[in-house]
């Protein structure tokens, strides 16, 4: 089975999402040092991976990321064709807060985040985070 390789900015700082939070430089430091596996799910969806984050980074522009979409499962498959044809192209992280401060006129400035997952969305939070496609790849299960 091939795997789909995709790859794209889950979140950009200093940008605010549809509730007005801002992720600020530096939030995903601490996390990323972790060596603890992210998963890839649809839609924040966790009882069904559609497959696995190979490559996560903080850089100047935001959290980037890249994975494979793998699996035979009726929700990977299903997933993988939508992403394929450009149907689906966002990414949305799911997380807890660790640290924030206040941002006027609303929302807040999110210094400090504990990343729990990446899904690949319909429509993101942050409406600038998307994939692209960047391979097919021979997976091997």
């Amino acid at each position: 089975m091939s795997a789909l390789k995709i790859a794209g900015y889950a979140s950009l700082f200093d940008l605010a999402d549809l509730s007005g939070d801002v992720v600020a430089r530096g939030a995903f430091t601490e996390c990323l040092r972790q060596s603890r596996t992210i998963p890839m799910l649809y839609q924040h969806e966790a009882t069904e991976p559609i497959g696995r984050w190979t490559r996560l980074v903080e850089d100047a522009k935001g959290l980037w990321v890249e994975g494979e979409v793998i699996g035979v499962s009726p929700r990977t498959c299903q997933t993988r064709q939508w992403v394929e044809r450009g149907v689906i192209d966002g990414l949305s992280i799911g997380f807890r807060t660790r640290s924030f401060a206040p941002r006027h006129p609303r929302g807040r400035v999110l210094t400090k985040i504990d990343l729990w997952e990446v899904s690949v969305v319909t429509f993101p939070m942050l409406p600038q985070a998307r994939l692209q496609i960047t391979s097919m790849a021979q997976y091997a299960a």
